[in-house]
């Protein structure tokens, strides 16, 4: 489970994030939706530790910047950060060995192929295309089999297969217990996978909905997001 409490994040006078609070139990899917600045990328990157806040952040249990709850964690940002002197199969071992993984190679392998890169796996980082680059972090993320994963803008670069993949993929980690984050601006790109989408706007959420909350209402999530981020919140 991931449990965010009382999240804040300021930027001088700026609020990135104004006391948000959720949390994603396991086995279920979460989606940040917003505009472009709404302060989605800021919830991922306090979650995943990479910025300082205020509030509570706990993985499991686990304060979730303490090396348990790391261990926990998958992360797939925006724009991939990969090694450009590492080979594409050298990634996923140098993963496999800083989680020291056992009997993964099999998993490794399913995931090369399943996100089309078993015949890239000597090709470098910086030879990638962007959308390659993408696969490959996201296979990155997967290997250690983290409960909680967070994906920042999964979507972006990647081919009809691979989203094809990644959204069947969503749907293989719920079902095996995995909390999932994900942040988009992309309505349409998440179809009706989740079952809790937050709405934020101006670093507030303006809308906690589950999927059985919209279906029994008279609107749409399009219409919910609009309604929340551009009229009066409902």
């Amino acid at each position: 489970m991931l449990k965010i409490e009382h999240l804040t994040k300021k930027y001088g006078k700026v609020y990135a994030n104004n006391d948000i609070s959720f949390e994603i139990p396991d086995g279920s899917i979460t989606v940040l939706l917003g505009p472009n600045g709404a302060g989605k990328s800021t919830v991922i990157k306090s979650v995943i530790g990479f910025l300082k806040y205020d509030g509570i952040i706990t993985v499991d249990g686990q304060y979730n910047k303490s090396p348990e709850a790391k261990r926990l964690l998958g992360y797939v940002p925006e724009l991939p950060a990969l090694y450009p002197n590492l080979t594409v199969g050298e990634h996923l071992e140098f993963v496999a060995r800083a989680y020291r993984l056992k009997d993964y190679k099999d998993y490794k392998n399913e995931l090369l192929e399943r996100f089309e890169l078993t015949d890239k796996v000597k090709k470098f980082g910086d030879e990638l295309s962007k959308g390659m680059q993408q696969k490959l972090s996201i296979c990155c993320a997967l290997l250690p089999c983290p409960k909680v994963l967070l994906f920042d803008e999964p979507m972006i670069g990647l081919d009809p297969h691979a989203i094809k993949e990644l959204k069947n993929l969503f749907i293989d980690m719920r079902s095996k217990g995995c909390s999932i984050l994900i942040s988009t601006h992309m309505i349409d790109s998440i179809d009706m996978l989740w079952d809790r989408t937050i709405i934020m706007q101006n670093g507030t959420v303006t809308a906690n909905v589950t999927k059985e909350e919209l279906d029994t209402s008279s609107q749409t999530l399009e219409e919910l997001f609009f309604n929340t981020t551009e009229g009066e919140a409902l």
